[in-house]
């Protein structure tokens, strides 16, 4: 079992930066691949970026690609999304999410077993 806990969000003027953090309890968050998805109001949730347990591969969403960028630190049981140049079509709640896998990333939302409880970026024009 793992639990996710994100924080990091806020409210921030377009062209600004944010950074996401989620922290995860259990023993074995090396073991787990992570993700990240958001949700706008009356949209589906969609996938933004995504990494591997060891960090060594890494998967972005067209929309963020070049402006957004995962890691992870497996000593502190932490994964982060660092988020530059914000758009205010960025604007959603964010979820991170793991699943206990190979050393690969996953996109689809179906592949993860456990869900933060989301944390809401607004970007303002």
């Amino acid at each position: 079992q793992v639990q996710l806990v994100e924080s990091g969000g806020g409210l921030v003027q377009a062209g600004g930066s944010l950074r996401l953090s989620c922290a995860a309890s259990g023993r074995t968050f090396g073991s787990y691949a992570m993700g990240w998805f958001r949700q706008a109001p009356g949209k589906e949730r969609e996938f933004v970026a995504a990494i591997s347990w060891s960090g060594g591969s890494t998967y972005y969403a067209d929309s963020v690609k070049g402006r957004f960028t995962i890691s992870r630190d497996n000593a502190k049981n932490t994964v982060y999304l660092q988020m530059n140049s914000l758009k205010p079509e960025d604007t959603a709640v964010y979820y991170c999410a793991a699943v206990f896998a190979g050393d690969s990333y996953y996109r689809e939302r179906q592949e993860y077993d456990y869900w933060g409880q989301g944390n809401q970026v607004t970007v303002s024009s």
